[in-house]
């Protein structure tokens, strides 16, 4: 199983420090570093600069989002990015949700699958440097009646394939990702629960497509946060704030996809609890109302040696790549986080 990290959005303060974070993942073996956007910092200026700076660990978008690009100005984007790195991007893509794709982009969010599928269709297609030219609901290049003409890539990526993820959570989401990407980024997986809540509707999709699950990556990221196990409790309290956000906050009352997976997962009246507090204002309420289970089972909390274990339950699961959000109020924490997953991998096995 490889190991990534998982930068998140810049621009908290902490910038000097994520650079540092995935240098030393560089130099220990991490095989991939990711970025995030939403609406501040964009991912692809990031992973650019942290390419520049690292030599061997490849850089991630996760995700850049459906709504804020062209398909074919991210088949630029990632061709530039591909190529500058040396054959290291991995590009991840993903619909956001209602609130940024409609109040920060203008861009209606409706019928989120079949834009996904076109939209990596014309990606990979343009990618393939042949001329452009796609008839679909959502596009169609090029615009008819007018002086457009089919284009082709100007820029030689470093490699023919550059692997694909769609973030994905939703039963039809997950299926379709099965179908049509390279790998899936998850978010708040437990391992008990990840054959019924995803496993299975990725092996759907690549039935689909006549493929098996043999060389796609389920790839989530997990915060992680070091300690004596003794001391669990205490170190899940620190991401009840970030668990209440997901869960109570993305997205709307009707359309929290985060939400609908912690019900999936068992805790339906405390998902509603967080959801109602959250969104009348008591985040604070919302925080407290997030079961220990649920952060429990959706990070790896206390000991090398615990963790590890953790991480041997995830393999069994299916998952082939963790990536993990390295926890930290100081740069050394962070880096001793990062260390301890490592050796937490190796004492697992799993190197």
């Amino acid at each position: 199983m490889q190991l990534g990290i998982n930068l998140g959005y810049w621009g908290a303060g902490m910038d000097a420090d994520n650079l540092a974070v995935a240098q030393e993942a560089d130099r220990l073996g991490y095989a991939v570093c990711w970025a995030a956007e939403a609406y501040g910092s964009d991912a692809a200026t990031v992973l650019s600069w942290v390419a520049s700076k690292t030599e061997r660990i490849d850089v991630g978008s996760a995700i850049f989002q459906i709504p804020a690009r062209q398909p074919a100005m991210t088949a630029m984007t990632a061709a530039t990015l591909d190529s500058l790195s040396g054959g290291r991007f991995r590009l991840g893509l993903g619909v956001s949700g209602p609130q940024v794709s409609e109040g920060w982009y203008g861009v209606k969010f409706d019928k989120p699958l079949a834009r996904t599928r076109e939209y990596v269709e014309i990606v990979r297609k343009a990618m393939t440097r042949e001329r452009l030219s796609y008839e679909g609901q959502h596009w169609t290049l090029p615009l008819p009646g007018g002086p457009g003409k089919p284009l082709k890539l100007t820029v030689h990526p470093e490699r023919e394939h550059i692997p694909l993820y769609i973030a994905a959570i939703g039963p039809k989401n997950l299926e379709q990702t099965g179908e049509i990407a390279d790998g899936a980024l998850l978010i708040f997986p437990s391992a008990a629960h990840l054959e019924e809540t995803t496993i299975k509707y990725l092996r759907a999709g690549r039935e689909k497509a006549g493929k098996t699950l043999d060389g796609f990556d389920v790839h989530p990221t997990l915060p992680i946060a070091v300690g004596e196990d003794k001391d669990v409790p205490t170190l899940a309290d620190a991401f009840r704030p970030y668990t209440a956000l997901y869960v109570g906050g993305m997205g709307s009352a009707k359309q929290n996809f985060y939400n609908q997976l912690a019900q999936r997962m068992g805790f339906e009246a405390a998902a509603a609890e967080v959801q109602e507090k959250y969104l009348s204002g008591d985040k604070q309420g919302a925080a407290a109302a997030i079961p220990h289970d649920l952060i429990d089972q959706t990070t790896l909390l206390g000991s090398v040696d615990r963790i590890a274990d953790r991480m041997k339950e995830y393999a069994a699961a299916g998952v082939t790549s963790l990536s993990l959000s390295p926890a930290g109020f100081t740069l050394d924490e962070r880096i001793a986080s990062l260390r301890a997953g490592f050796e937490a991998l190796e004492r697992a096995g799993l190197a």
